[in-house]
């Protein structure tokens, strides 16, 4: 059974873009870039929602490219075109970089993902990462808390019908102020 994992850069209140999906409170490092790239490198397929999709697709097929690519880009850039990936969205027609598109039923889809073999997954984008932890399918979640208040946007955290008990896996304090957390899904 795979374990997913949903884990993104959020504000110390709890938000992943302030209102107006504005994310320019997050802290430009080195060091936060190069923890994402490890992240990604140990994921077997990456599961995205619309939004996020089109966020990520628009920028990262072609970033190593860029005259002002660094060697972390390039790197990143290559892990994300070449690693596994599905769409779960009903409103995109398309999609390239070595991606499937699923435009029904998400949460059947993840659950059978779910139990095949293979290595860890990872979900991103609020709303399909909102229904999966709804759904208890969530095993470990990756904060990197920035130092910042943005007083609203939209949450990491979804609302939940019962409580979600974790265990914390690890800690760590990155040199921009970046608290690293992990926590495993208690069952």
């Amino acid at each position: 059974m795979r374990k997913l994992i949903y884990g993104m850069n959020l504000t110390l209140d709890g938000y992943i873009a302030a209102p107006g999906d504005d994310i320019g409170w997050s802290v430009p490092s080195d060091e936060l870039f190069q923890f994402w790239s490890d992240q990604l490198q140990a994921t077997d397929l990456s599961l995205y929602g619309g939004k996020l999709w089109q966020t990520m697709s628009s920028y990262w097929p072609n970033a190593d490219q860029q005259p002002n690519a660094t060697p972390a880009h390039i790197e990143f850039a290559r892990r994300w075109r070449d690693m596994s990936k599905v769409v779960f969205s009903s409103t995109i027609d398309t999609v390239d970089w070595n991606t499937r598109l699923v435009t029904g039923n998400a949460l059947a889809e993840i659950t059978r993902l779910k139990a095949e073999d293979g290595g860890p997954m990872d979900i991103g984008g609020a709303t399909l990462a909102g229904a999966a932890m709804r759904a208890g399918l969530i095993d470990e979640y990756v904060l990197a808390t920035a130092p910042v208040l943005v007083g609203g946007g939209t949450p990491f955290f979804t609302a939940l019908d019962s409580w979600v008990n974790l265990n914390l896996v690890q800690t760590r304090t990155l040199p921009c102020g970046v608290i690293l957390t992990r926590y495993e899904t208690r069952r």
